[in-house]
């Protein structure tokens, strides 16, 4: 009995990384079809070299002229690879002493402009790799075959966001629903290959769903009342530039940040009050619809506080330097607050909260109903 259940897991485990793998391939097909940019010329003017001597380096008197370092470089990308280049590194202004000299064994990105290269950059992704690297072994190490399906789940939702959903709006297609679609996926792929397909994922995904569908609901309506024109920096403006004939929808952009920026905590807590739920009826066999439905609001209330602090506390570090800014150079503070970035960060994480509010008891319920003995009563 337990060799055919192994099997029938595993039968399933495999099914779903291929269903995962079917969608990330169809969708990034249907997805690419038409886009509006073309990576690939890109590319061909940025190029990867390795700084092999310093030639010269020469500082101007007057310092808003700024440093002119000249270098020369072995190129590292396919295109010219191994040729030796002349390149230079300027630098100048008011904050010229915070740039990096380039220095003999740098990994530099170069490109090309009128004839002579010029400095772009530090190759940074390598160290970036190598603490990716060591972050996926230890998460191998500590949580094992769940480690593994950690990081596979990782994977596929970065790639959907990046393969599929980035070029879905990059083609012009709707935004509200592909953000939907990317996000449902996540959910079902990352909960299906972390916990396997039983009760305790359907009851997670049930509350994952609910908590996604109060978050879009209420930023949509709050979108519409507060007549959000998604141009909250100038980031915004630059993405209007990318296609004037078909404009990208900044308010959907908007929508799209709040809701994949939710379903993180909104999984996180779906998981745990079913992961409770599942260990505390093996436990107790006997606990009935209604004790199992109250003893997940009460695992749930006291995740909402640590969670609504966490969703808090995540957006304004990721608006740190933004909120400083505003702080400094807004002089009234009806002003600050009345400012659509800042509505914008303030909507996000109250959606967020709110996502969270309608998961625990969507959870709750839905656990109560799978798990409960309906013909016991607890004692």
């Amino acid at each position: 009995m337990d060799d055919n259940r192994r099997a029938i897991d595993y039968a399933i485990y495999l099914t779903t990384i291929t269903l995962a793998l079917l969608f990330l391939f169809f969708g990034n097909r249907i997805a690419t079809t038409g886009m509006m940019i073309d990576f690939g010329d890109h590319e061909a003017t940025v190029i990867e070299a390795v700084v092999t001597e310093i030639i010269s380096h020469e500082e101007a008197e007057e310092w808003w002229v700024g440093t002119t370092r000249t270098f020369e470089a072995r190129i590292t990308s396919r295109a010219y690879r191994d040729s030796v280049v002349t390149a230079e590194q300027s630098s100048g202004g008011r904050f010229a002493s915070l740039d990096r000299d380039v220095r003999e064994g740098d990994r530099i990105l170069l490109t090309t402009g009128d004839d002579q290269w010029h400095f772009l950059t530090f190759v940074r992704i390598d160290k970036i790799l190598i603490l990716g690297a060591i972050f996926a072994v230890l998460l191998v190490v500590f949580g094992k075959v769940k480690g593994l399906n950690a990081i596979l789940t990782l994977g596929f939702t970065c790639v959907a966001v990046f393969a599929v959903f980035i070029p879905s709006i990059l083609s012009g297609r709707n935004i509200y629903l592909s953000s939907i679609i990317v996000c449902v996926y996540s959910i079902i792929v990352t909960l299906f290959l972390l916990y396997g397909v039983n009760k305790k994922s359907f009851a997670a995904v049930a509350g994952c769903f609910g908590g996604v569908v109060a978050a879009a609901f209420v930023t949509l309506l709050m979108s519409r009342v507060m007549e959000l024109s998604g141009v909250i920096d100038g980031d915004s403006i630059s993405l209007l530039m990318i296609s004037a004939d078909n404009p990208i929808d900044l308010v959907a952009i908007v929508f799209a940040g709040i809701i994949i920026g939710a379903v993180g905590a909104i999984m996180d807590v779906a998981v745990s009050i079913s992961s409770a739920l599942w260990e505390l009826k093996k436990r107790a066999p006997k606990l009935s619809f209604k004790g199992i439905f109250k003893s997940g609001m009460n695992i749930g209330k006291d995740i909402m506080g640590s969670m609504t602090n966490t969703l808090v506390l995540a957006y304004i570090g990721s608006s740190l330097s933004v909120i400083l800014l505003m702080v400094v150079y807004v002089t009234s503070l009806t002003e600050l607050f009345n400012m659509e970035l800042v509505i914008v960060e303030l909507l996000q994480a109250i959606v967020g909260i709110i996502g969270i509010f309608l998961t625990i008891p969507l959870t709750a319920l839905m656990c109560a109903f799978l798990f409960s003995n309906k013909r016991k009563r607890s004692p």
